[in-house]
């Protein structure tokens, strides 16, 4: 395996997956008895074929070069026994995709695109310990007729992603000249997106910006994290918007400017009303509200009806690869957001004196 296989530049898939599920481990080698001690990125351009020192220090800056399972700069000195690895946010080209027949929500279709409707906990695409029932398995099922989908590239034909857990639309390219097209309107930030996120607490103002770069948070590589400063992280801007205010939570709607791992999340993360039921990002436990046990046992009923956080890719409108026309798709909001939001509304209905908390 050479250096572009292992260190190659990906596309950028926007809204990106979960850290846990996406990174992947692409190389590793145990450091020999009687190795002497020696910078890593020295000691990986002389064991991996191809491989410049320049893109290994770039790696490690990345955090996607680990040592004995922790995240190592390139100036660290491999010591013997070191279990060295480099692990990337999505899975080795060699993987195999099953094509699998999974129902899938086709909200449209032409020749040139296809518009789904993720349900949550399903994963986009093929990743550590997700081989199988993903969004990209299916697809390589019900387009396997199509030269895109017959080489079993695991991100054929996507263009962007939406987290696991989150429910909603998202449009897949159905050819190679839609995929330019469409990833092109990605990369230039001119898709028009619009989330529906219950968040904890009552937001102030009824609509504002969030304007911070989002990186891998250095504390936890499992988390991302707003770098205000700037000195980290990529450019991130989220424009939202309540719709409804219902005591201890709000139903807000947000439109992303750009497309960064867990955006939403963060962003609200940041300003201090963590998405409900976020487990990630600190909204699965009270964070508003009573001490009362009834109060305690409605929000863990409302956790148990939606088990995963409480957001939902309402909308998506961009230019037609084909056609060069605008097009526009929505999404209804699922079941369990919907029910959880209902009991909300009856519990502010029930307690006035509660809703504009």
């Amino acid at each position: 395996m050479n250096e572009e296989d292992l260190l190659g530049d990906d596309p950028e898939l926007t809204d990106g997956a979960d850290p846990t599920e996406e990174m992947c481990e692409h190389y590793s080698v145990t450091v020999d008895k009687g190795q002497n001690l020696l910078r890593i990125d020295k000691f990986l351009t002389n064991r991996m074929e191809g491989a410049s020192r320049n893109r290994i220090q770039t790696a490690a800056d990345a955090g996607n070069i680990l040592v004995n399972g922790v995240p190592v700069k390139s100036s660290y000195k491999v010591k013997p026994l070191d279990r060295v690895s480099i692990v990337m946010p999505y899975p080795l080209r060699e993987v195999e995709i099953i094509p699998e027949n999974i129902p899938l929500d086709i909200r449209y279709e032409d020749d040139d695109l296809i518009i789904v409707n993720k349900p949550a906990s399903m994963v986009v695409h093929p990743g550590h310990g997700n081989y199988s029932g993903t969004l990209v398995n299916a697809l390589t099922y019900h387009l396997k007729d199509l030269p895109l989908f017959r080489d079993g590239d695991m991100r054929a034909g996507l263009v962007h992603r939406i987290d696991k857990n989150t429910s909603g639309i998202l449009v897949v390219a159905k050819n190679e000249r839609s995929h330019a097209r469409l990833a092109k309107q990605f990369f230039d930030h001119s898709i028009h997106r619009v989330y529906h996120a219950l968040v904890w607490g009552n937001i102030e103002a009824d609509e504002g910006t969030v304007v911070g770069n989002i990186g891998r948070s250095v504390r936890d590589r499992l988390k991302m994290a707003v770098f205000p400063d700037g000195d980290g992280g990529k450019h991130a801007v989220t424009h939202y918007r309540v719709l409804e205010r219902l005591g201890y939570v709000n139903l807000i709607e947000c439109r992303l400017e750009t497309g960064r791992t867990h955006q939403i999340r963060v962003h609200m993360e940041y300003i201090g009303h963590p998405l409900f039921n976020d487990e990630r990002y600190g909204g699965d436990r009270i964070l508003k509200g009573t001490t009362f046990s009834k109060y305690k046992q409605f929000v863990e009923n409302c956790f148990r009806t939606m088990p995963r956080h409480g957001l939902h890719a309402r909308s998506l409108g961009f230019i037609h690869p084909a056609t060069g026309k605008e097009v526009f798709f929505e999404s209804e909001m699922p079941d369990d957001m919907r029910t959880v939001l209902d009991r909300w509304r009856n519990y502010v209905s029930a307690r006035p004196e509660e809703g504009g908390c």
